[in-house]
């Protein structure tokens, strides 16, 4: 079984902490606990259980990293060997999306070769022209294939949220 890293970022309050503990734990808390500096989870994905395509097992290491800006400047060295990012916007907060590029470069200019994910969190909170709208704000991500693709997602109801950790599970399989 292979072990990768990865982390979460993303603005502060977007749901990084709630996706974790929804893939994780299979729990949902609304009570709203801002993480401090970086919290680690781990959990092993089977693959076998979410596609018929690649088999086998992955250990994730999931550093949760606190998402104010005062945190910038430290958050290179928390990064640092992740194999992949989950990079997590809120949709009830466009500057969140807005502020995506930001959060790529970061994890670019540490893991050149790393893979990235979007999560455009909380569509639980948003009716369906409203997340339309948002979704159309937001720049063009495609222009890397390290970035793999992004989903509309909700740590609430659980929407694409094993999706996001699977995505990123089955590249480091194939690559």
């Amino acid at each position: 079984m292979i072990s990768k890293k990865i982390c979460l970022v993303g603005d502060f309050g977007v749901g990084k902490t709630s996706l974790i503990r929804r893939f994780v734990d299979r729990q949902f808390s609304d009570q709203y606990l801002s993480t401090v500096g970086v919290k680690i989870s781990r959990k092993t994905v089977d693959l076998a259980e979410f596609t018929s395509e690649k088999t086998g097992s992955v250990q994730l290491l999931i550093w949760d990293i606190e998402g104010h800006t005062k945190f910038k400047a430290i958050a290179p060295s928390y990064l640092q060997g992740a194999s992949g990012v989950v990079i997590v916007a809120d949709v009830t907060r466009q500057e969140t999306i807005e502020r995506l590029p930001e959060h790529i470069d970061l994890f670019f200019s540490v893991n050149p070769k790393g893979f990235i994910v979007i999560a455009f969190n909380k569509i639980d909170l948003v009716d369906a022209t409203e997340l339309e709208r948002m979704i159309k704000l937001a720049p063009n991500f495609k222009q890397r294939e390290q970035i793999l693709s992004s989903y509309q997602t909700s740590a609430k109801t659980g929407d694409h949220v094993d999706t996001i950790f699977c995505e990123l599970s089955q590249q480091f399989i194939s690559s």
